[in-house]
């Protein structure tokens, strides 16, 4: 089974409850029909009933009346969310007042949905920007225990089965911090191993990438991908990670053994951590161009709930992918 039926599969069996902030956009409407005609998940469309209903009649969507409709402008319980976003926030300076007008905003609406257990995930960004995406998320639900970023990754199936597992790795941070240091970047690694795991299905064998390999170049860039491997070693033992590395010594077996002699992933790493957010970005592209590479995500790593932002050029395939992919998220929580 190809891994993108896997997640959809594991997403059926998981049953979980993911609310489309969107609700009213025209590529999520239509993939909200998709999900619910495949049982995907319980969905939760934030928008205008009457807009929803006469949206869905217009593109002839069959499955729309098995969602949760709930307008944030006309919302039976908007004063408990406003309380309840008042107490989250009011050490921040947010009043009663601010607090009714944000629970009208989908994106402050749907993150308290999650908060409060109404709702397992998140999937938003068609038409908002990642920041507006992200911001409620991060002052609402927060970041997971230990983890003070978020990041991006995304699941490569590459055409060459040589690479990685069987063609698949995980490359990350490819689309979420600009400003990394050695302390996020091991919470990077740490978060990645878990996403290789629970959504890409391989056990993780983590290269810390760099211009160096093992010494090589000396250099403060070099000295901070070094820290970083050491730190997310002690944040989990467990992890079979390595660096600094070059990209070939991570992934060319003969290279490996004979820049990294003895590393337990030089040569056959499946997870690629970038020191930074632009090498990242610029490589999951050209592997994806170049080596005509399927790219899978981004997968939004971090939050204390899965959150997902979208690509405002996604296509409805990406939003259903992208909402499997929250659920297989959600059924992985400890």
């Amino acid at each position: 089974m190809e891994l993108m039926q896997q997640i959809r599969e594991n997403a059926r069996k998981a049953n979980k409850r993911i609310v489309l902030a969107e609700g009213m956009e025209e590529r999520t409407l239509k993939a909200a029909d998709i999900i619910l005609s495949e049982g995907l998940a319980r969905l939760v469309l934030l928008g205008n009933k009457e807009v929803i209903a006469s949206n869905a009649k217009e593109w002839g969507l069959k499955n729309i009346d098995k969602a949760e409709i709930i307008d944030p402008e006309n919302n039976p319980k908007a004063d408990y969310y406003a309380n309840m976003l008042y107490e989250l926030r009011k050490a921040k300076g947010v009043d009663m007042e601010k607090a009714s007008k944000l629970v009208k905003d989908p994106l402050y609406l749907a993150t308290l949905l999650i908060k409060n257990g109404d709702v397992d995930g998140e999937v938003a960004g068609a038409m908002n920007a990642t920041g507006d995406v992200l911001r409620p998320a991060f002052q609402i639900v927060k970041t997971l225990p230990g983890i003070s970023v978020v990041s991006g990754a995304f699941i490569m199936i590459m055409k060459d089965k040589q690479w990685g597992d069987n063609g698949i790795m995980v490359f990350a941070d490819c689309a979420a911090d600009p400003n990394t240091d050695e302390n996020k970047l091991a919470q990077i690694a740490v978060v990645t191993a878990q996403t290789a795991r629970n959504i890409a299905g391989i056990e993780p064998r983590i290269a810390m990438l760099s211009f160096s390999t093992k010494g090589s170049a000396k250099h403060e860039l070099v000295d901070r991908v070094v820290n970083a491997t050491r730190i997310a070693k002690e944040m989990d033992p467990s992890l079979v990670i390595d660096g600094e590395l070059q990209a070939d010594a991570a992934i060319v077996e003969k290279v490996g053994a004979s820049k990294a002699p003895g590393s337990p992933v030089a040569g056959k790493a499946n997870v690629l951590v970038f020191p930074s957010l632009e090498v990242g970005n610029i490589a999951y592209k050209l592997v994806q161009r170049l080596a005509g590479a399927e790219a899978i995500g981004p997968v939004m790593q971090g939050m204390a709930a899965p959150i997902n932002d979208l690509s405002r050029g996604c296509s409805v395939e990406d939003i259903v992918n992208v909402v499997a992919i929250t659920a297989n998220q959600a059924a992985s929580k400890k």
